[in-house]
């Protein structure tokens, strides 16, 4: 019986050494190898484009600008002692703090604004084209809109619109007095007769220097008008006749007043009357005491035109150029920013408004909170964007005053290729920018994996 048993009990099997592998691992492995594969040229673009470039200039920037001797830390060094580097430094840190910060207030604001509008579309599209624009050709665009010259640049065209609408022009800015023909003072005014009239006297004024277009067209024949006994009258006249001849100091009948100019009779000082001259040139001084006067010009007359504000001089070549940064990201801040303000809940500002909110606190206290997390995604964003500023700093700035608005990107590429030639400097400027730009990047890719977990 129990040989019977034993006999058909099971028998345990042998292990097998060539036993075949799990499919599913199989499987796995051959996945892995297939995703490889497709990773694999990303792989080698980000090695040849991102990490050999910056290992190289990791290793370049420890030697010198012949890239034959080894300096270690002095390229770093001399960042912090070239005061054209540290003048970037300070341009670059400008750059961070201010147009990041109106960008994304600017950005917040218009996507509210553009929730009450009729046209949000219409004003959303057109606040966004700029982003379609190259920098280079935004920077064409402003570079000829901050010409100083009002017939040139439209910026300067409109501040100078408005300037002489509240305030008249001068006269005569480019009429200066003859030589020798008893008017003192420079080019440019004021000028005073060298000799003292008493009532009863008259005076000639002659003046050059301006051009027939730029005449009046009121101006008629320079003419005298006798003075009466408690009187001094005159004539201001453009001492040149059309077409050659005539003779200077003396009023010929071809030559034309200059009507308009503001004049003053002078005693001990003070201004004792004044007049305005007339279509032909002529004043006249009424009701003077006797005694002694000079007939003065004020300056007034020959200020030179208002011609605007010098935009891309030293001192306001930097915010100039944030200006045209701003044009350019405003409507890519906007629209980032009202995607995040259309998925608010609207449940949340409806209840705020039932319990008697304003608008104004709505924002304040709902809005801007609940927004937090796009906002600073936008923010860090133009940050990153704003330290590797490039193209408009370039191409706005001009060549007298390009020092005064580098950044460092612009430097950087000065120091190694715009003349400068050590790109053992500008190797350290890019290590340093990357420096600064990375923290801001890390924080970025933190906030998106926190955001999708």
């Amino acid at each position: 019986m129990a040989d019977t048993l034993n006999a058909r009990a099971p028998r345990a099997r042998a292990p097998q050494t060539g036993a075949a592998p799990d499919p599913r691992r199989r499987a796995q492995r051959s996945k892995r190898r297939l995703a490889f594969l497709f990773v694999l040229p990303a792989l080698l673009l980000l090695g040849a484009l991102v990490v050999y470039p910056v290992v190289f200039s990791v290793g370049r920037s420890l030697f010198d600008a012949s890239g034959e001797q080894f300096v270690g830390a002095a390229n770093y060094t001399e960042i912090f002692q070239d005061p054209a580097t540290l003048k970037a430094i300070r341009n670059s840190t400008i750059w961070v703090v201010v147009a990041p910060v109106l960008l994304t207030g600017l950005g917040l604001v218009l996507a509210v604004l553009t929730e009450k509008v009729r046209w949000a579309t219409a004003f959303k599209l057109v606040l966004f084209l700029p982003m379609a624009v190259s920098f280079l050709a935004a920077g064409i665009i402003f570079r000829l809109a901050y010409e100083q010259d009002p017939d040139r640049g439209v910026i300067n065209a409109a501040v100078v619109a408005v300037h002489d609408s509240f305030g008249d022009p001068a006269a005569y800015p480019t009429a200066r007095a003859r030589e020798d023909q008893g008017l003192d003072g420079a080019a440019g005014g004021p000028y005073t007769t060298t000799e003292a009239l008493r009532p009863g006297g008259s005076v000639s004024l002659g003046f050059v220097g301006v051009a027939p277009d730029a005449m009046p067209s009121e101006a008629r024949p320079a003419a005298v008008q006798k003075p009466g006994a408690d009187e001094i009258g005159g004539v201001a006249y453009l001492d040149f006749t059309p077409g050659g001849g005539g003779t200077p100091g003396k009023v010929d009948p071809a030559e034309k007043g200059l009507p308009g100019m503001t004049v003053e009779a002078v005693r001990d000082g003070t201004v004792a009357a004044s007049a305005t001259t007339g279509a032909d040139g002529s004043f006249r001084f009424e009701g003077l005491a006797d005694g002694e006067y000079t007939v003065r010009l004020p300056a007034s007359n020959f200020a030179a035109p208002y011609q605007g504000v010098n935009w891309l001089g030293p001192a306001l070549v930097t915010p100039a150029i944030i200006g045209a940064y701003l044009w350019v990201w405003t409507g890519f801040a906007m629209v980032l920013i009202g995607a995040g303000l259309a998925a608010i809940p609207r449940d949340a500002l409806e209840a705020a408004r039932m319990d008697g909110a304003t608008e104004g606190q709505i924002f304040r206290k709902i809005t801007v909170p609940l927004l937090a997390p796009v906002l600073t995604v936008v923010f860090v964003t133009l940050v990153i964007n704003v330290m590797k500023v490039f193209d408009l700093v370039y191409i706005i700035a001009p060549g007298p005053v390009q020092e005064e608005a580098n950044v460092l990107a612009t430097r950087m590429w000065l120091v190694s290729f715009g003349g400068g030639n050590d790109q053992g400097l500008g190797s350290a400027l890019s290590v340093l920018l990357l420096l600064l730009v990375v923290p801001a990047m890390i924080f970025n890719v933190r906030r998106f994996r926190r955001s999708r977990s």
